[in-house]
C-alpha cells in the first residue's frame, strides 16, 4: 500500500485519539517492513507544532541550531529497526497494571534514515564533564502525576548517544517522516524500547549530572532503573486466538525480535508447553529488525489445541512462560498462548 503520511484508521486499533495511541494487530502485518500508516503510534500529549530547528546546547563548546536541511547535508544512514512500546502486552496482566492497555500490537518495523547523532555531537564538542544527553520533544502537557505541565524528555548516557547507529531520523520507509511519527525530526535509538526514540525532537541538552526528569525517573523504569534494551520476544501472528481449524496440518507464523540482535532461535510448542521444537527462522533484515518465522503443526485429534512460541537468544536467555511483574507493567514479554479449536 502507498505511504500516506497518515495513520490508517481501518488497520489500527485505537486506545485513545488524543493523545493518539493506536496499535496494529500482528495478523495485519505483512512482511518485515510496516507501512508508516500501519505503524503503531504512542503519544503522551497532543501532537505539537513542528519545531523549526534543533537546538544543541548545555555542556558543549559550540552550541548550535540546526534545521532539517542542515542535517540532510550530513552523511546519512538508513537502518531497518523494530520499535516496541515498553507497555506492549500490558493488557494481559492480572491484576491489571496502570497505563495504556496494549495487547500485542504496539510493535512495528520501519526503515529510518537520518544523520548520526554522534556526528552532531562532534560538531558541538561535549565538555569533558558532560555525562548525558537530554533529548527534549516539542510535545508537552499537564500531568496530574507530575503535578505540573511538562515536556516529553528522556536522557541517554553519552556513551550510548555516541553509538554510530543512533540517528536523527527525518525519513521513514523512504518518505518524509509523518507528523504522527515525529516530523520533522525524531531520535532513533535502535534496540531500545520506543520511549527512548523521542519524537518532534526540539533540543539536545548535554548535562553534567544524571537527568531525573519525570519520564526518566518516574516512568519507564523497573525498580529504579530506566528501561533500555527490548527483551526477547516471539509472538504468533497466525492463527489467531480462538480460531477454529480443520483437523489437518497447518503452518503457524509469527515474528520474533530482541534489542541486542542476539536472537538464536524460536521454539514452538503444540501441546501447551510440554514439548518444544525449532521453528524455521527467516534471515534478519538488520541486527535491529524483527524476523519472521514459521512451523508446521499436525493436530492429532479434534478438540482444543494450545500453540505457543518463545524466543531464545545466543546467550541462552529464554522468553519466560509467566509474566514477570513490575509496578507499571513494562517489558511484559511472557509467552502468549494461542488457543485453537480443532474440528
Amino acid at each position: 500500500m502507498p505511504e500516506t503520511g497518515r495513520v490508517d484508521a481501518e488497520e489500527l486499533v485505537y486506545l485513545s485519539r488524543e493523545p493518539l495511541n493506536a496499535e496494529t494487530p500482528l495478523e495485519r502485518q505483512v512482511g518485515v517492513v510496516t507501512p508508516a500508516s500501519r505503524h503503531y503510534v504512542r503519544d503522551h500529549f497532543a501532537i505539537p507544532r513542528a519545531p523549526e530547528r534543533l537546538a544543541i546546547d548545555g555542556a558543549v563548546r559550540t552550541p548550535l541550531h540546526l534545521d532539517v536541511d542542515d542535517l540532510r547535508s550530513l552523511p546519512r544512514r538508513s537502518l531497518v529497526v523494530t520499535l516496541e512500546c515498553a507497555g506492549n502486552g500490558r493488557a494481559f496482566l492480572d491484576p491489571p497494571a496502570p497505563g495504556e492497555q496494549w495487547r500485542t500490537g504496539a510493535v512495528s518495523t520501519a526503515e529510518w534514515t537520518g544523520a548520526s547523532l554522534r556526528t552532531v555531537l562532534e560538531m558541538v564538542g561535549p565538555l569533558a564533564s558532560a555525562v548525558e544527553v537530554v533529548c527534549v520533544g516539542a510535545d508537552s502537557g499537564a500531568s496530574a502525576d507530575a503535578g505540573a505541565r511538562i515536556a516529553y524528555e528522556r536522557s541517554l548516557p553519552l556513551a550510548d548517544a555516541t553509538r554510530d547507529d543512533v540517528l536523527l531520523a527525518y525519513t521513514m520507509n523512504g518518505d518524509e517522516l509523518p507528523r504522527e511519527h515525529g516530523a520533522p525530526l525524531r531520535l532513533l535509538v535502535p534496540g531500545w524500547y520506543g520511549m527512548a526514540s523521542v519524537k518532534w525532537l526540539a533540543r539536545l541538552r548535554l548535562v553534567e549530572r544524571r537527568f531525573e526528569g519525570f519520564f526518566q525517573a518516574r516512568r519507564y523504569v523497573v525498580g529504579e532503573r530506566p528501561l533500555r534494551e527490548i527483551a526477547p520476544r516471539a509472538l504468533i501472528a497466525w492463527p489467531r486466538d480462538d480460531d477454529r481449524l480443520p483437523a489437518r496440518p497447518f503452518v503457524v507464523r509469527g515474528y520474533a525480535w530482541d534489542g541486542r540482535g542476539s536472537l538464536a532461535r524460536v521454539d514452538v510448542s503444540a501441546d501447551g508447553g510440554r514439548s518444544w521444537r525449532d521453528a524455521t527462522l527467516d534471515d534478519a533484515a538488520s541486527r535491529y529488525a524483527w524476523r519472521q518465522w514459521h512451523a508446521s503443526v499436525a493436530p492429532g485429534t479434534s478438540g482444543q489445541l494450545v500453540v505457543m512460541a518463545r524466543a531464545v537468544t545466543t546467550d541462552g536467555d529464554e522468553q519466560p512462560l509467566a509474566e514477570v511483574r513490575n509496578e507499571l507493567g513494562y517489558a511484559n514479554n511472557a509467552v502468549r498462548p494461542v488457543r485453537l479449536e480443532i474440528a
